[in-house]
């Protein structure tokens, strides 16, 4: 039974989806306006887990994520650029598929942009009017959330308390200071599109409700994004959508943490911003994914060099379990393992602990060569995205047994066959690196 921790209810629940055997999720994307960031790879890291697992239970999953490809962002670094916004857009969505490609993170189903739903976000707005939760003024549309009696339901705010302490402008055309704008009137050199009120762009908010809508219906399982999206987006996206439908919109809201630098907040400001790009120069993209998986998706994580370090080294010891061969076929109980693996993401997608049976099966690989180990080794890892490729071809047979009977001799304390097997080693052109359970050939000579 898989347990899904709800953000709206704030609780662990059975998980159960609308349709049985399939799973409808919604992940909010980037505004895309510049390269990616590790906040982004670990958002897109617990969600690609999410779905992954589903899947290896027996889902069907599909899998939605916009693209905010039109905002004030992204016009504004346009204008630095002295480019178009839609071009400046569509470079950074190839520049994203490149760093999500790198960390193995797979394709949406569907990857709607906001200039491409026009249509079904004024047709949304229009509904809105319709039905009293909405108000146009000078070419302006606003959501009034006094309209929708549940307002805050996710965040745990109520609209009082958010009153009082909400900023309003003197020339602010807002009925009320917390409306949220769901069109806005075009101001001059930006793109704008036809409108029942006049030329204007969406507002933030409106794309995903518009969108998720056209894909996933009224109701749908799973939506996820980063916890800073709970207020206001997420909150937002509920009273437009159920406001129109009188509907829930998700029956799961799921949430990633933070990333923090070196136990601080990341922030440009702080100089510790770093994009994905320039931590996969320094780190293979397979260590910083088994970095943030070895953090519940929920809980706040710590990048520091000295975890990634260490994270790397984990990463060799799986990856030197993967070149065993002329391993043993003896029946052996892989099972246990298996349905630990599964109870450990059954609660809420546990990668930690998950991760722990993971180290335990490598330390059971390494011992017995058993190569029923070695197949659910690989099983367990496709689950969890590691994709790790395979470099045993570039070391000889004769070398790889030459560091095996190295190891044996260190573990018998013969150490003078072990310096002998070293040397052999050495003068092939190759090194031998030691750690506590395993080792690694490496290649030292053309």
């Amino acid at each position: 039974m898989i347990q899904v921790y709800n953000n709206l209810i704030h609780k662990k629940t059975e998980f159960k989806s609308l349709k049985k055997d399939t799973v409808n999720m919604y992940v909010c994307g980037v505004t895309v306006y510049d390269l990616c960031h590790i906040g982004h790879a670990r958002a897109y890291v617990s969600f690609d887990i999410i779905r992954r697992y589903l899947e290896y239970r027996g889902y069907k999953v599909k899998y939605i994520q916009n693209f905010t490809d039109v905002d004030d962002k992204i016009i504004n670094r346009a204008i630095e650029n002295k480019e178009d916004p839609l071009d400046l857009s569509t470079r950074m969505i190839d520049e994203y598929f490149l760093d999500m490609d790198a960390i193995n993170i797979k394709r949406a189903d569907i990857y709607p942009k906001v200039t491409t739903h026009i249509p079904e976000i004024i047709s949304f707005i229009e509904k809105l009017i319709k039905k009293g939760l909405a108000y146009s003024v000078d070419g302006d549309v606003y959501y009034d959330v006094r309209k929708f009696k549940d307002y805050g339901k996710l965040s745990n705010r109520k609209l009082a308390d958010m009153q009082a302490g909400a900023r309003v402008d003197i020339n602010d055309k807002k009925v009320y200071p917390l409306d949220f704008a769901l069109w806005k009137a075009e101001k001059e050199n930006e793109l704008s599109w036809d409108s029942p009120w006049g030329k204007g762009r969406p507002g933030w908010h409106i794309e995903c409700s518009a969108m998720s809508m056209k894909y996933l219906g009224a109701t749908f399982d799973i939506h996820g994004g980063g916890h800073d999206l709970i207020f206001p987006h997420h909150e937002n996206e509920i009273a437009q959508t159920e406001g129109l439908t009188d509907k829930p919109m998700a029956n799961y809201w799921v949430h990633n943490g933070f990333v923090r630098i070196n136990d601080e907040k990341m922030s440009k400001s702080l100089d510790n911003f770093f994009t994905i790009r320039e931590v996969l120069k320094q780190v293979d993209p397979m260590a910083l994914r088994l970095f943030f998986l070895m953090t519940h998706y929920r809980m706040p994580i710590n990048y520091s060099d000295t975890d990634i370090i260490e994270t790397s080294k984990a990463l060799s010891r799986i990856s030197h379990s993967l070149t065993l061969n002329d391993l043993k076929d003896d029946a052996v109980d892989v099972e246990t393992y298996r349905q630990e693996f599964v109870s450990a993401m059954d609660d809420d997608f546990n990668t930690a602990r998950a991760l722990a049976v993971v180290f335990d099966l490598v330390k059971q690989l390494n011992k017995t060569l058993n190569i029923n180990y070695q197949i659910l080794l690989k099983e367990l890892l496709s689950v969890l995205g590691i994709k790790i490729e395979q470099k045993e071809e570039s070391i000889p047979k004769e070398i790889i047994a030459l560091a095996e009977k190295r190891q044996q001799a260190r573990i018998d304390k013969n150490w003078a066959k072990s310096d002998e097997y070293r040397d052999q080693i050495s003068a092939a052109g190759f090194a031998v690196k030691d750690s506590k359970d395993s080792f690694e050939i490496i290649k030292i000579n053309a």
